[in-house]
């Protein structure tokens, strides 16, 4: 695989990821996106909101800043301030806007560039990694939320229980190919 290769695999991925993020907001009465289990518990919006603060930070300036910027605040993120679902729906956008725009910016002939996260040195692939597990981890969060909200009306975002054995004869049903895993995820809608 060649770094044009990866980066093509993990904007999928990431645009996985997004996707059921807003599956899970699309579901959800807007007065939902702020239930907190306990007063200590992140909700979802809060959620929202430190992923933003993150991606804005790790992304903006990818190639030649610290992903560690001096303008963040992180613990500021973890504050209940958010009162809007537009505005909610503005930071998570605004967030992934970066993301995907510093993806868009590596090339072959900045992949070998050292990245670095709070003065420590990574490769491209160590930084996207790393990020990718971090989102990954919060939008679980946010889906496992959303779905002790939604209870019984929860539409499942993979393949829903007991249905398993259909999938897999679907799949097993066309001959093998190439493809990406998220290829059929990403446009699967659950509504």
């Amino acid at each position: 695989m060649n770094s044009l290769e990866y980066i093509e695999g993990i904007q999928k991925q990431f645009k996985y990821y997004k996707s059921l993020g807003d599956k899970t907001i699309a579901q959800l009465p807007d007065d939902k996106l702020f239930w907190q289990y306990t007063e200590d518990s992140n909700n979802i919006a809060i959620i929202v909101k430190h992923l933003w603060g993150n991606m804005k930070s790790r992304w903006t300036n990818f190639l030649t800043t610290d992903g560690e910027k001096e303008w963040r605040k992180r613990d500021a993120e973890f504050e209940n301030d958010i009162t809007t679902k537009e505005e909610l729906l503005a930071k998570w956008n605004d967030g992934w806007d970066c993301l995907f725009e510093a993806l868009e910016s590596i090339t072959k002939d900045n992949f070998n560039h050292p990245i670095y996260i709070r003065n420590i040195e990574h490769s491209i692939t160590e930084a996207i990694n790393r990020q990718l597990a971090h989102y990954s981890y919060h939008i679980g969060q946010i889906v496992y939320v959303g779905k002790m909200i939604s209870g019984k009306e929860w539409q499942s975002l993979s393949i829903p229980k007991g249905e398993s054995s259909a999938y897999n004869k679907k799949r097993f049903s066309t001959p093998k190919h190439k493809a990406h895993y998220t290829d059929k995820l990403i446009k699967r809608n659950p509504n």
